[in-house]
């Protein structure tokens, strides 16, 4: 039915064009909803070379339909998960770049990583409106052929009558639009949680912000730092006050919340 949510990722090694990956995914936990007719299905997935070189490790929960919505499930299991990916275990997908070389004025920012500071918050400013043709195309570029995303017809008689904008192409547009504040991050070195907090659906307006909630050193380099960093998606609500909560409960315009981190020259 849906992608929820995120954790445990990590990029391992790097990978470039010509490159041939593989995918093995094991199921690692079940939780029944209380509807009974879906549950939670939590799966850890590597991507591999084919000499077997792990270049991609995450965990991800999604909602799917049960076949017999009458059959026990037999208790859940909630696999037990990081906080967050240890800065000690960052960069070894990244190769050690020539900080000397490196073009700021072509990159679009003179900021590095010692220009920013944990708490400071970063208003991306810009707005992307989501079309249905373009997330389509995006979407089977991510081989997602999902028909929730495609299907109109099918769409229309389900929960939302419409099609539902795939929560992969949400995080693509939060993360281009944290270019206006963060261009020299230029490598996203793991995802330590996040959640799709709402749909999205076309015709609607994606803005973001992010925090700086950490800052580390990656051992053995003197290149660049880590710092991690919060950033929020929300929809037709641009994000001068940094939406994020309402009372105890998300903000209703919230699409997307997510906790990662990225590698930046020094």
């Amino acid at each position: 039915v849906a992608n929820l949510g995120y954790a445990a990722c990590r990029a391992l090694s790097p990978v470039y064009p010509g490159d041939t990956l593989n995918a093995e995914s094991e199921v690692i936990g079940l939780k029944e909803n209380s509807s009974r007719k879906t549950g939670i299905v939590f799966v850890r997935s590597t991507g591999c070379k084919p000499d077997g070189t792990k270049v991609l490790e995450y965990v991800r929960w999604v909602m799917v339909r049960k076949r017999d919505e009458a059959a026990p499930v037999g208790g859940d299991h909630i696999p037990r998960l990081p906080e967050a990916v240890m800065a000690s275990t960052l960069g070894d997908a990244c190769p050690r770049i020539d900080v000397a070389a490196y073009d700021f004025t072509l990159a679009g920012s003179p900021s590095r990583f010692g220009d920013y500071a944990v708490g400071e918050k970063i208003d991306h400013i810009d707005g992307i409106t989501v079309e249905e043709a373009e997330h389509q195309i995006a979407t089977r570029l991510y081989q997602n052929t999902a028909r929730i995303h495609f299907d109109q017809f099918s769409a229309a008689q389900g929960r939302f009558g419409r099609r539902l904008i795939y929560g992969g192409h949400v995080i693509s547009l939060a993360r281009t639009l944290s270019f206006n504040g963060l261009a020299n991050a230029f490598h996203i070195a793991a995802i330590n949680g996040g959640r799709h907090v709402s749909p999205l659906f076309a015709g609607s307006t994606v803005f973001a912000w992010s925090e700086i909630l950490a800052k580390a050193d990656v051992p053995g380099r003197d290149d660049v730092g880590a710092l991690r960093l919060r950033t929020v998606a929300t929809k037709d609500r641009p994000c001068a006050d940094f939406p994020l909560k309402s009372g105890n409960e998300d903000d209703s315009a919230v699409l997307l919340d997510l906790d990662y981190w990225v590698l930046m020259p020094r």
